[in-house]
């Protein structure tokens, strides 16, 4: 199905808590795209955003059966996703969904290939991979400025939760941790800059078998047991031929690794946390002292979030508007189904690695995402 270069993409927001606002505040940034109506099974949640950003306020059922919807926006808890985007594909609807694009891979492989069946795009996020600091890394990487890429590290550490959220438990279970939770903005941005992934090994860990609530609220003060590893570490071989070792823990207090550090034949590159889309990039030329970059001036790049106090970039919506104009120029989106898929099966190779201590195979065919050029990316804006 294409779009019409003259028209909006009429968009229906599914889930209007706290990651709405980011959507909303943003749609109006971008040309071809326009968030018309909301809905929540929690009304009141609805009409507050409703009122917030003048939106028409429908019920969930109503919304995926709207003709006035082009795209539902699925913004539910990551357990709705799959009912959500499937109910919104049979209904011609095209989707663009939070990450996880389902709770497990066969689950995203049925939503690509209902959304391949019927003639409609499906995206996912992450789309911080297009901001600033993505599109600057790429553009090196296109440049063969650290030459051919050998290997590198990517390091996801914190201490988890439970310090800050009142009720943590459901993250440190089956079908969360921080592979799942985390994983999609490292892995996202690592195919964008390397291509795909061909294989993986990992193993597993997890520092404790309680963990106790710390943060204000009903639970302070209590524990909750871990049912999944809180510390994987895993080796990503890509099809390119690179190595890179990927660690994700909530066991970690304090440490001193970069997010991402890409190393080749001829330099290295340094990048900032993946889940914003701006920072400073790190370039060492065979060996020299670390050039920074900072991309605040860069397109997608100034701080922007939050709304008070703002201390990094915030542009979701990028990937989306990217979607819309994909329709039109009937070339495939960049944060695709299908990448999401493609991360969501080395997310789940990666617990069964570590479970089993056996190297995984990834099978999800996927091409590394178009670079996104300056021009492109500045076309995409109203």
């Amino acid at each position: 199905m294409t779009k019409s270069p003259s028209s909006k993409l009429r968009i229906g927001v599914i889930g209007c808590g706290s990651i709405s606002l980011a959507y909303m505040r943003n749609a109006p940034l971008f040309r071809d795209v326009a968030i018309t109506a909301c809905a929540d099974l929690h009304r009141e949640a609805a009409e507050r955003r409703g009122a917030e950003f003048g939106l028409r306020v429908s019920d969930v059922d109503a919304l995926i059966s709207d003709p006035e919807i082009d795209l539902i926006l699925n913004l539910t808890i990551p357990a709705a996703h799959y009912d959500i985007s499937s109910r919104a594909l049979a209904e011609g609807k095209h989707v663009f969904t939070e990450k996880p694009l389902g709770v497990n891979a066969a689950e995203g492989r049925a939503l690509v290939e209902a959304a391949t069946a019927k003639g409609l795009a499906i995206g996912s996020a992450p789309d911080t991979f297009l901001g600033a600091a993505g599109r600057r890394a790429r553009r090196l990487m296109e440049a063969g400025i650290i030459g051919k890429p050998v290997t590198g590290t990517a390091f996801m550490m914190g201490r988890g939760m439970e310090h800050w959220h009142p009720d943590p438990s459901f993250y440190y279970q089956p079908g969360a941790g921080p592979v799942l939770d985390m994983g999609p903005y490292y892995l996202t941005m690592m195919v964008n800059l390397l291509g795909p992934i061909r294989r993986v090994q990992a193993v597993a860990t997890s520092g404790q078998e309680d963990r106790l609530i710390t943060a204000d609220g009903p639970k302070k003060g209590t524990t909750f047991k871990v049912g999944t590893p809180t510390s994987v570490l895993s080796l990503l071989e890509f099809a390119c031929g690179a190595t890179v070792t990927f660690g994700a823990s909530w066991d970690v207090f304090r440490h001193s690794n970069h997010p991402i550090e890409l190393h080749g034949t001829e330099g290295s590159l340094r990048l900032p946390d993946p889940d914003t889309f701006g920072g400073v990039i790190g370039l060492s030329r065979r060996g020299a002292e670390w050039e920074e970059m900072n991309t605040a001036n860069d397109l997608y790049g100034a701080i922007n979030w939050p709304v008070v106090n703002p201390d990094r970039a915030n542009y979701r919506m990028v990937g989306l508007a990217d979607l819309a104009r994909s329709l039109v120029e009937g070339r495939p989106a960049r944060a695709s189904g299908l990448l999401a898929l493609h991360v969501l099966e080395v997310m789940e190779a990666i617990l069964k690695a570590g479970e089993t201590g056996v190297a995984q195979t990834i099978t999800t065919a996927v091409t590394q995402p178009a670079e996104l050029k300056e021009n492109e990316a500045e076309s995409l804006l109203a």
